[in-house]
């Protein structure tokens, strides 16, 4: 069986494309290569329904209107060159002060206004159960050094597996850090995700200034509300927290084996997404900035607390920060990380 491919909009003059792959369980997953975005995840639940599991839109509209464009929630797209915040939108490498983009208040975010998830990326080696995309970033893009040749696969695997595999190799040091921001719901959208419970391995996360901005600090979760070791209610750490969740929780890992880090489950649907990664770092987010008015053409509702991401990479902000592990890539070298979520 080919794989099944459909025109899904235009941009910058270029026809995008949607792909499907699927599985021999009957799990179905939805990818354009725009921004490498995953838009749609259908799996089958507790009752043998199939159901989408992720947010997303149908079109490719759905990904320019004025209130995804202006709450910026990054649906299911590959994140780069580096996730999350770098402070003050600046580093220093080998003596030399990068300045990027400050699109978030006074820092960087995911790569900058034209980060890897608004790019056309080229499609390679397609088949039923794999994709395999690829992007070349140019020296100084977005203000970061070196030229970049960037490869993600997708991979549906007949145990109910998604598996994310990503590769980079530059031609001069600069910070790499890729991830695929997918939100997820495994009660369908009927709720929010306050009644699945949270799973995460390790007793530390790192510590955010004020700016949202990691410090480099590490905290011990012992005894604290978002210690997750014990899974709990994420609705009931939101209420112990004040707020959502926004949690960077570190492992050790500096092997970088394949290793399972988290579990979020939800008894609605009987649903379980085990995470595993190569990565040191993982964001737990629940969505707490998303817009209420965002929907699916179909109806499905989106919205704050409406979808979860378990966002795999490297330190946060660890170009300012001595100790990240691997946060730069040296020239020459293959960056490589490895993400799995499975489906049970």
């Amino acid at each position: 069986m080919a794989e099944t491919k459909s025109t899904f909009g235009n941009y910058q003059n270029q026809d995008i494309y949607l792909y499907t792959l699927s599985n021999d369980t009957g799990m179905e997953l939805k990818i354009t290569n725009y921004g490498a975005t995953i838009t749609s995840f259908i799996v089958p639940n507790k009752n043998g329904t199939l159901q989408n599991i992720v947010c997303g839109f149908d079109t490719l509209e759905g990904y320019f209107s004025d209130v995804y464009q202006g709450n910026s929630p990054y649906f299911g797209c590959t994140v780069g060159r580096y996730c999350s915040q770098i402070k003050d939108s600046k580093f220093t490498l080998n003596g030399e002060t990068f300045q990027l983009a400050d699109n978030c208040g006074d820092n960087n975010l995911h790569g900058g206004i034209v980060g890897f998830d608004k790019k056309i990326w080229q499609v390679e080696n397609v088949d039923k159960s794999s994709i395999k995309m690829t992007l070349q970033s140019k020296d100084l893009e977005e203000g970061f050094p070196g030229n970049v040749d960037v490869s993600v696969i997708f991979r549906l695997s007949n145990d109910n597996e998604l598996c994310i595999d990503y590769t980079a190799t530059p031609d001069a040091d600069t910070p790499l850090s890729l991830t695929n921001h997918t939100y997820f719901n495994l009660s369908s959208f009927t709720e929010t995700v306050e009644n699945h419970i949270a799973q995460v391995n390790t007793d530390k996360r790192l510590a955010m200034d004020e700016t949202g901005a990691a410090t480099g600090e590490i905290v011990n979760l012992e005894g604290q509300v978002d210690d997750l070791r014990v899974g709990q209610r994420i609705g009931d750490v939101h209420d112990a927290m004040g707020d959502g969740f926004e949690n960077f929780y570190i492992f050790d890992n500096p092997n970088e084996d394949l290793k399972h880090v988290a579990s979020i489950s939800s008894s609605d649907n009987g649903l379980t997404l085990d995470v595993s990664t190569t990565e040191p770092c993982m964001l737990l987010y629940t969505g707490k900035y998303t817009s209420n008015e965002l929907a699916r053409e179909n109806g499905e509702q989106y919205g704050k607390y409406r979808g979860f991401c378990c966002e795999t990479h490297r330190y946060q902000n660890g170009p300012n920060i001595p100790s990240s592990p691997k946060s730069i890539t040296k020239a020459g070298e293959t960056f490589k990380s490895k993400t799995v979520f499975k489906i049970s």
